[in-house]
C-alpha cells in the first residue's frame, strides 16, 4: 500500500507525530474528565442547596414561608407561569436526576439560563405547586476554564518539546548508520560504536560492522590477487620484449608481437592503477586549470586534439596524482572512441549555498547506449561498442573511485543531450561529467545530493 503524500514520510516525523497524538489525546480526555467532574460536583452542591431551601420553605408555617421566600428569592408560580425548560447537555439531566434523588422520583425540574437564569421545581412530596428558584452564575465555569486551558497548553508545549528531544535521540543512531553507509560506499573504512546505542540498534550496528569488515576483506583479497597477477605477468612480458629486441627482425610478425606486449603491459598498468586507488595520497591545494593544462598538453602534440574551456576556479584541496590519472583516463577513452573533437571543461556550478566544481570531457563520437549508462562505471564493465577492442573495463571504474574520494560523483550523458551541456558547444556525442568538492575548499560529499539548476547536472 502506497503511503499518502500528506502522511509523514520520515521515521523521525512518524514517531514524533505518534507521540504527540497520544499525549494530546490523553490530555484532551483528562481535560474533559476534570471539567465534567468539576461541573458535576458544583451542580450537586446547587441541587443540594435548592433541596434544603425547598424543604425549609415547605416545612415552615404560612407566616414564616413568606420570610423564607423573601430571603431566598423564592416565588410561587402557577402552572401557566411555568415556562418550557431548556436542554443544556449534560447539566439538565444532571439537575433532574439530583433533584429527584433529593426530593423524590415525582419531582419535576425546568431549567432556563437566559433573562434571568432560574430553576422551576415541582416537588409533590413536599407541597403543591411550582417554586421559582433563582439560579446564580456557576462559580467556576467561565473563570477557571481559561486557567485550566492555559495550564494544558503549557503542558502540551512542554510535552511537544520533550517528545521532539526524545524522538531525536531515538533517530540519531539511524542518521549515524546512513552516514556510515555512505562513507563505506565511497570506499572508506568505517566502524560504528556499539557502546551507547539501544539494544535493537546495537544488533544492527554489529551487522553493519561485520558487513563492512567483509567488504574490506573482499577488496583486500581482490587487490592482492590483481597485484599478484600483474607482478607475475610483468616479468615474462619483459623477457619477451627483450627477446624480440634481440632478434633484430623487421618482419610484420615481430611488430605485431611488440604491439601485443605493449597492450598487455598497458592492461597490467590499469590493474595496478585500480589497486593503487590513491586513498593514501596526501591532499594539497591545487589550481585545477593548471592541472588540466598539464594533463592535456601531451595529447595536443604535435597537433591540437583536445580543446579546453576553463573558467576561473580558486585553488582547492585535491589529490594531484589521482586527479591526473582520472582525467587521463577520460581523455584517453574519448580520443580512442571519438578520434578527435574532444573538449575538456572545468567550471563552478550549483547555487551560492553549495557550489561545486564540475570537470567534464565531451567528444563527438557515436555515444553510449542508454541501457549501459547505469553500469558503465562498474569494474570490468565495457560497452558493446568497446568490446573486442583493447582494455579491461577498469578505466571508468578508476574515474568513479577517484571522484568519490574527492567527495563527488561521476555521470555520463550521450547523444543530443551531451551537446546541450555546459561546455564548448559540442553538437553530438558523449559527455562524462565529474562533480568534485566545492570551490570554497571544503570537501562536499553532501553537495552531490543538493539540487542543481535544471539541465546543468547529470543524473547519476
Amino acid at each position: 500500500m502506497k503511503t499518502p503524500l500528506w502522511f509523514p514520510q520520515s521515521f523521525f516525523a512518524r514517531t514524533l507525530w505518534l507521540v504527540l497524538i497520544v499525549v494530546l489525546f490523553s490530555k484532551a480526555l483528562t481535560l474533559v474528565y476534570l471539567l465534567m467532574n468539576e461541573d458535576v460536583l458544583v451542580d450537586r452542591q446547587y441541587s443540594h442547596g435548592v433541596a434544603l431551601t425547598l424543604r425549609a420553605y415547605w416545612a415552615a408555617d404560612e407566616e414564616n414561608r413568606d420570610k423564607i421566600a423573601e430571603a431566598a428569592g423564592l416565588i410561587r408560580v402557577t402552572g401557566s407561569g411555568v415556562p418550557e425548560g431548556e436542554q443544556h447537555w449534560p447539566y439538565s439531566e444532571i439537575y433532574q436526576r439530583q433533584m429527584q434523588a433529593e426530593l423524590g422520583e415525582d419531582t419535576e425540574v425546568r431549567l432556563r439560563i437566559h433573562a434571568p437564569p432560574a430553576l422551576w421545581v415541582n416537588a409533590p412530596s413536599l407541597g403543591p405547586g411550582w417554586l421559582k428558584v433563582p439560579l446564580y452564575p456557576h462559580p467556576l465555569r467561565g473563570q477557571k476554564i481559561w486557567n485550566v486551558l492555559g495550564w494544558f497548553l503549557a503542558i502540551g508545549l512542554l510535552s511537544t518539546a520533550s517528545a521532539w528531544i526524545f524522538v531525536r535521540q531515538l533517530n540519531q543512531p539511524l542518521k549515524r548508520l546512513v552516514f556510515a553507509a555512505r562513507q563505506l560506499g565511497q570506499g572508506r573504512s568505517v566502524r560504528l560504536p556499539i557502546s551507547d546505542t539501544p539494544s535493537e540498534m546495537t544488533e544492527v550496528y554489529k551487522a553493519f560492522n561485520q558487513m563492512a569488515e567483509d567488504v574490506e576483506q573482499a577488496g583486500r583479497e581482490r587487490e592482492l590477487m590483481l597485484a599478484g597477477v600483474s607482478h607475475d605477468l610483468r616479468t615474462p612480458l619483459t623477457r619477451l620484449r627483450l627477446s624480440l629486441s634481440l632478434l633484430n627482425s623487421d618482419s610484420d610478425l615481430s611488430d605485431d608481437m611488440v604491439r601485443d606486449i605493449e597492450d598487455m603491459d598497458a592492461i597490467l598498468d590499469q590493474f595496478l592503477a585500480f589497486i593503487r586507488d590513491g586513498r593514501d595520497e596526501p591532499v594539497e591545494e591545487v589550481d585545477l586549470a593548471d592541472l588540466v593544462r598539464e594533463v592535456v598538453a601531451p595529447y595536443n602534440q604535435p597537433k591540437e586534439r583536445v580543446r579546453l574551456c576553463l573558467e576561473p576556479i580558486p585553488p582547492f584541496p585535491l589529490r594531484r596524482v589521482s586527479l591526473k590519472r582520472m582525467l587521463g583516463n577520460l581523455i584517453g577513452n574519448a580520443l580512442h572512441h571519438a578520434g578527435k573533437g574532444v573538449e575538456v571543461a572545468a567550471y563552478v556550478s550549483g547555487d551560492e549555498s553549495a557550489p561545486y566544481v564540475v570537470l567534464s570531457v565531451l567528444d563527438r563520437g557515436t555515444g553510449i547506449d542508454e541501457s549501459e549508462l547505469e553500469t558503465i562505471f562498474n569494474p570490468f564493465i565495457r560497452g558493446d561498442r568497446a568490446r573486442g577492442g583493447k582494455g579491461t573495463g577498469l578505466g571508468l571504474a578508476i574515474v568513479k573511485r577517484i571522484a568519490a574520494q574527492h567527495g563527488g560523483n561521476v555521470g555520463c550523458v550521450t547523444g543530443l543531450a551531451a551537446g546541450s551541456r555546459r561546455g564548448c558547444g559540442c553538437l553530438w556525442g558523449c559527455c562524462c561529467r565529474v562533480m568534485l568538492c566545492d570551490c570554497r575548499g571544503r570537501f562536499a560529499a553532501h553537495s552531490q545530493h543538493k539540487a542543481a539548476p535544471t539541465g546543468d547536472r547529470v543524473p547519476v
